[in-house]
């Protein structure tokens, strides 16, 4: 059985951006997809967002790959949203998502980054927070 630790810190939106998740709302969704990872051997350390997207940092298994992870997340989390929670209009999410290697030595900070996503976006707005990311990382498209 091989040992592995592989973090990483996945971003994704609600479709075309729109600004449906209330708090409450969030929160739910938040709280279900910690409940739901663990039936599909996903190991979500923490998961925060704002009004159009969420942050989810996860230790991935040497198994698995993100394309599948983010799909099983993205998917079932917007079926359950629509089935059990209140909106102004069909919630789903994006198709895309943008995912990173995170290092043990950026734990902690990631970690603290993503639980601090309220008080983040007082300062700073998710297309902002986006474009800082795009222009960190040279991520390939495809």
């Amino acid at each position: 059985m091989p040992f592995t630790r592989i973090l990483i810190h996945a971003v994704w939106a609600t479709k075309d951006r729109k600004p449906l998740m209330n708090k409450a709302n969030k929160e739910a969704i938040c709280e279900h997809i910690r409940l739901y990872a663990p039936t599909k051997n996903i190991y979500v350390l923490n998961v925060n967002g704002w009004k159009e997207h969420l942050h989810c940092l996860i230790s991935m298994s040497s198994d698995q790959n993100i394309a599948t992870l983010m799909n099983l997340i993205k998917g079932e989390s917007s079926f359950w949203a629509n089935r059990n929670l209140q909106w102004s209009e069909k919630f789903g999410w994006q198709d895309e998502y943008f995912a990173v290697s995170v290092s043990q030595s950026h734990f902690e900070v990631v970690n603290r980054y993503i639980s601090n996503q309220e008080e983040h976006h007082t300062k700073k707005t998710f297309q902002e927070e986006y474009d800082e990311f795009m222009a960190k990382y040279p991520f390939e498209h495809g």
